[in-house]
């Protein structure tokens, strides 16, 4: 069986301006990354402005597990389906961070016959985003930094300084390192460390931005430090958003892209969901409604993590609302669940995945919690059993949830037709989409509503170091901000072994920090860090290109 990039390199794309066309873009409108990759002009944001919107799909998943279930695979998938069946789709995707790539994970585009394409492009620089947030990062830093050296008139505090430097590169090293060492002309010394981009503040921003100018405003209003007259100090005081924004202002215009057949894709932006927000940017989303009857997107890891942040956070900032949710699950991941062995989930086990549907239910319960339709979709395999397929097909209709198989990996959209009528009947469906909290609720309202009902949890305790940001983060007027929830993927709860639907758990805030930028408060829960590790077997050994400038090993 040929792999995701053999896959790949096969295909024969249109040049991205037949693509464009085919949604009503000029070339005017392209700024052409090489034949297959583009970005999106102002003016035609701009021009758009007026249009009705499409119908918004969001992608989701139960918890993930070792084996990975297919999310974009099958968001992706959906988006190849829609044309089949007669309907206008385009997808709205995050663009990959180096650090799965490189470590774990592998890309981020898709598989099988489900791709969006130039794989290789896409997964490494791609159009330069991810080298642009770490540029404007980088400079702020330097910014910030310098006035210690130069007589430091804002009396900024060395050891308060909050804002971290950052790199697209899982490198546990430099979690915490000490800056301006080697005497007086290298700078003052102090504890930092690193975040990995997609964490970084700058990409929470790029991600929530509605223009240029909303683009600069939040740059300015980034909380860097405190003063020793215990002062706030934001990134405007400064001088440095202007600059920093010139290094972001390719960056904000959203990329264009294609399936492996040639649906259109807008790739742009790439928050984790465990760490960060986990949506693609405001931006891509708004232009792919005026451009599509239905645009398809979706959100990191499960619903816990991603949608919910999609729902109270983008769509709250955005002023949209989707008209259906997806949610992914597969036969071996709920047996997984249910207790068998990851060696084990390729052998038919009724039992074991009825015990295990109740994490199933969970998500499903999560999401119609926000008034919209729900779809549950199977990533199909080769070892599923029909028995264990009707258990789940029995287990969604007595939720109210529709279901349908997905075999998109191997068929691409032709496997994905069942699947795209259901979402298309699904988006009529009445809907009355309602975020989990209010803006006027506090902060440990919303943590509690959050952990309570998504979740799960009996109860939320908060450490003396989180009891203490807390009121820093209130003083600053960040109570009335949405909460962005730092917590493992793997589970409902802050621990990653409890799996299943884990019930009468505490969940922990260790801390929390004002990304005041962004517009969010910042709650990190469990052993969540910022900075993630490789793995004792990091995918980058596999990795190799040979003297064609052919690349292999990235799958």
């Amino acid at each position: 069986m040929l792999t995701d990039i053999q896959i790949a390199q096969q295909a024969t794309p249109q040049p991205i301006t037949e693509i464009a066309r085919a949604l009503g873009i000029p070339d005017q409108d392209l700024e052409p990354y090489g034949r297959y990759k583009a970005k999106i002009s102002e003016d035609l944001i701009h021009r758009l402005a007026d249009r009705p919107d499409g119908k918004l799909i969001l992608v989701t998943a139960i918890n993930p597990t070792p084996m990975g279930e297919g999310k974009t695979t099958t968001t992706v998938g959906l988006g190849e389906a829609m044309p089949l069946i007669g309907k206008k789709a385009i997808i709205a995707l995050r663009e990959p961070s180096l650090g799965p790539v490189f470590g774990i994970k592998g890309g981020a585009a898709g598989g099988g016959y489900a791709q969006v394409v130039p794989m290789e492009d896409i997964n490494l620089h791609f159009t330069g985003e991810m080298h642009a947030i770490t540029a404007a990062n980088t400079l702020l830093c330097a910014i910030l930094d310098n006035p210690l050296q130069q007589g430091n008139a804002l009396g900024i505090d060395p050891r308060r300084i909050l804002f971290k430097r950052c790199m697209d590169m899982n490198d546990r090293a430099l979690r915490n390192v000490v800056v301006g060492l080697g005497g007086r002309v290298n700078g003052v010394p102090r504890e930092d460390g690193f975040n990995i981009t997609v964490a970084s503040e700058v990409m929470a921003i790029l991600c929530l931005a509605r223009d240029l100018d909303d683009l600069k405003r939040r740059l300015g209003d980034i909380l860097v430090a405190w003063s020793y007259d215990n002062q706030p100090v934001y990134a405007r005081q400064l001088g440095v958003a202007g600059s920093m924004a010139a290094l972001l202002k390719d960056a904000l215009k959203p990329n264009l892209v294609q399936t492996l057949e040639n649906t259109p894709c807008l790739m742009h932006g790439g928050p984790f969901a465990n760490i960060a927000h986990g949506c693609n940017s405001v931006r891509a989303t708004r232009l792919a409604l005026k451009l599509a009857d239905y645009t398809i997107t979706e959100a990191g890891f499960g619903s816990d993590l991603g949608a919910e942040k999609f729902m109270d956070i983008k769509c709250r900032a955005a002023g949209i609302a989707p008209s259906a949710i997806v949610l992914v699950a597969t036969v071996r991941a709920l047996k997984y669940n249910g207790g068998v062995a990851k060696a084990d989930v390729g052998t038919p086990n009724v039992a074991a995945l009825e015990k295990g549907l109740c994490n199933l239910g969970a998500h499903i319960d999560n999401m119609q919690k926000y008034g919209v339709p729900v779809v549950v979709a199977i990533n199909r395999f080769a070892a599923d059993s029909q028995e264990e397929l009707d258990a789940i097909a029995r287990y969604c209709a007595d939720r109210g949830a529709d279901f349908a198989l997905s075999d998109v990996f191997l068929q691409g959209g032709k496997g994905g037709v069942e699947l795209a009528q259901k979402v298309v009947a699904a988006c009529e469906k009445p809907s009355s989409f309602r975020p989990i909290y209010t803006d006027d609720m506090t902060i440990r309202e919303k943590i509690d509503a959050i952990a309570k009902n998504i979740y799960g949890a009996a109860a939320v305790t908060y450490t003396s170091a989180a009891e203490k940001a807390l009121k820093e983060v209130v003083s600053l007027g960040g109570d009335k901000l949405p909460v962005c929830i730092a917590k493992t993927q793997y589970s409902l709860s802050d621990d990653p072994a409890r799996l299943g639907r884990p019930e009468g758990f505490t969940i922990t805030v260790r801390d929390l920090r004002l990304s005041n930028g962004a517009g969010f408060v910042v709650a990190l829960t469990g052993d969540i860090m910022t900075m993630p590790g490789l793995p004792k077997a990091p995918a980058a050994c596999a990795i190799d290109v040979d003297n064609d400038g052919r690349i292999s090993g990235l799958f």
